[in-house]
């Protein structure tokens, strides 16, 4: 499963890829808003120079036009980055647009499997579920993943599965069971990857023992 970060922080973008595991990135105007007085086009540019992987680079607009408008425009940035477009019918329409083009496409607030249905057949590169937004509601934000990762698999659809809202490990490793392709998490979840209390007492004994077989070393 590939592992993108969901920010617009340029040193969290720089601790995670310090990992070796980060495999592209994924962000919104209002992560970029976060940083303070940044413009968007500089900060996504400095992104795109960090990470070789894909990165996602929201429209705020909601009609046609003004998605293919602002597209055309974040295209220009890198090669690298991944037009995101919201689930609806005018974001569908521009997806297929884009995609035609031989854009990158990222549909993201995607809460049903119709609509993974859709825009996989529009040519989208990747569909994003919001799992914690759905568990927010009382839904089962794991089963959309089952559900989508059925569909695409019947009729051999391309594009990937990019499992966002994602709030704890926990939500990681259960995407990653569901069959999600990608993950995109926050850096405060990317560095609970690795804690684990045993693994944290095992090398306090190995140290230990070192020490006592080896002393003065």
């Amino acid at each position: 499963m590939k592992i993108f970060i969901d920010t617009g922080n340029l040193n969290e973008i720089k601790e995670a890829a310090e990992l070796g595991v980060l495999d592209g990135v994924t962000t919104n105007p209002s992560l970029i808003a976060k940083e303070g007085n940044v413009d968007f086009f500089t900060r996504l540019k400095e992104i795109c120079a960090l990470v070789p992987g894909p990165v996602s680079a929201e429209v705020v607009s909601t009609d046609k036009p003004g998605m293919l408008k602002e597209a055309a425009e974040l295209r220009k940035i890198a090669p690298n980055i991944t037009i995101k477009l919201p689930t609806i019918r005018t974001g569908l329409q521009a997806c297929k647009v884009l995609a035609d083009d031989g854009a990158k496409v990222n549909m993201t607030l995607c809460f049903q499997p119709l609509q993974a249905l859709l825009v996989a057949k529009a040519g989208a590169t990747f569909v994003s579920p919001f799992l914690g937004r759905l568990d927010d509601i009382g839904q089962d934000g794991m089963q959309l993943i089952r559900d989508i990762r059925k569909i695409y698999d019947n009729y051999g659809f391309k594009t990937q599965i990019l499992a966002a809202s994602i709030r704890s490990p926990l939500h990681l490793v259960e995407a990653a069971l569901a069959g999600a392709d990608v993950a995109t998490v926050p850096f405060a979840v990317i560095q609970r990857m690795l804690d684990h209390p045993l693994t944290e007492s095992g090398l306090k004994k190995f140290i230990e023992d070192w020490h006592k077989s080896h002393p003065g070393k």
